[in-house]
């Protein structure tokens, strides 16, 4: 049963996602290094799904980024209480290199546009609508406008220009809903957000972001490289994300989630959940393979609330075969 959607335009305030700047000459090679994606092969004003990873291969923040049309500013949407920690680790590793990180997340709202037609409601209200995967400036004010893969928009303005464009997308589309909708349209589009409580917890490839094009197998080096290379390669990944709805309250993120083919040792890590459309809650959730092929999956507890595996909007790669060794 895959998951509800709608086909009416709204938007609302995101306080959930933060920002963090890469300006100067080095950046693109400077993220190169850093990120699981090809940086160097995003073009200006292009986006793309990464992930920052620890040298042991978790994903310690994932990330879109893009690139501005200059070419040397990169931009990163990351979960809001991970945006200082990120900034801060990555400005340790700049070393000589010519790039200057920023966590702007306060100088800075964020907003939403989802539904039927985001394209239509940010030109109507901001006068721009970039393609999925583009970014460009809005020409009523002083904001950015980033679309996602799926359609959906982000509108980055700067403090003194938020309350416009708060004015201005409330004529378009009326009142904003809860910014839980946006939680609810990531679920909907099979896209995890990492945050503290989920951080360094799971390889790329458990969060399906091997799917969401955020890994490059062909780029060079970069933290935990290695272990995700091995886990393509050796064909060992026991793990994977699955959308999931429980006729339950949204779990918070971090929630364990448990299986008779585990007994009651934790076989799940719940990513992220919001209220579904009509009842219980939909959420996105690491779970083990042999248990999300199985009957009696449950939420919090072996005697929680049932869970219903869903359909995700995308194709999963097929495992790898085992080659031997890597690395």
């Amino acid at each position: 049963m895959p998951l509800p959607s709608t086909d009416v335009s709204w938007w609302c305030p995101l306080p959930d996602l933060g920002l963090v700047v890469f300006e100067g000459a080095d950046a693109a090679a400077f993220l190169q290094g850093q990120l699981s994606s090809d940086v160097a092969a995003l073009a200006p004003g292009r986006g793309q799904w990464t992930s920052y990873n620890s040298p042991k291969g978790r994903v310690l923040a994932n990330a879109w980024l893009w690139r501005s049309p200059g070419g040397e500013r990169f931009q990163a949407l990351v979960a809001a209480d991970l945006a200082e920690l990120v900034a801060k680790r990555l400005a340790m590793f700049v070393l000589r290199a010519k790039v200057r990180v920023v966590d702007a997340t306060g100088a800075h709202r964020l907003f939403g546009i989802g539904g039927g037609d985001p394209a239509a409601v940010a030109a109507s209200s901001l006068g721009a609508a970039p393609a999925p995967r583009h970014a460009g400036g809005a020409s009523r004010a002083a904001a950015e406008l980033v679309t996602l893969p799926d359609g959906r928009i982000v509108v980055i303005a700067s403090e003194p220009a938020a309350e416009f464009v708060a004015d201005a997308l409330a004529a378009s589309a009326g009142p904003p809903p809860p910014a839980a909708r946006w939680a609810a349209a990531d679920i909907a589009a099979g896209v995890p957000w990492i945050t503290a409580a989920t951080s360094d917890a799971f390889v790329l490839q458990m969060l399906n972001l091997d799917a969401l094009d955020a890994v490059s197998f062909q780029k060079g080096c970069y933290p935990g490289q290695e272990v995700v290379a091995r886990t393509r390669y050796l064909g060992r990944l026991k793990e994977r994300m699955f959308a999931l709805h429980a006729d339950a309250p949204a779990p918070a993120a971090g929630t364990r989630l448990f299986s008779p083919v585990f007994g009651d040792q934790p076989c799940g890590t719940v990513v992220g959940a919001a209220a579904a459309s009509v009842r219980g809650s939909d959420l996105l959730a690491v779970v083990q393979l042999a248990a999300a092929g199985a009957p009696g999956l449950a939420l919090g507890a072996p005697d929680g609330p049932p869970l219903a595996v869903r359909t995700l909007p995308y194709a999963l790669p097929e495992p790898t075969a085992p080659r031997g060794r890597v690395g």
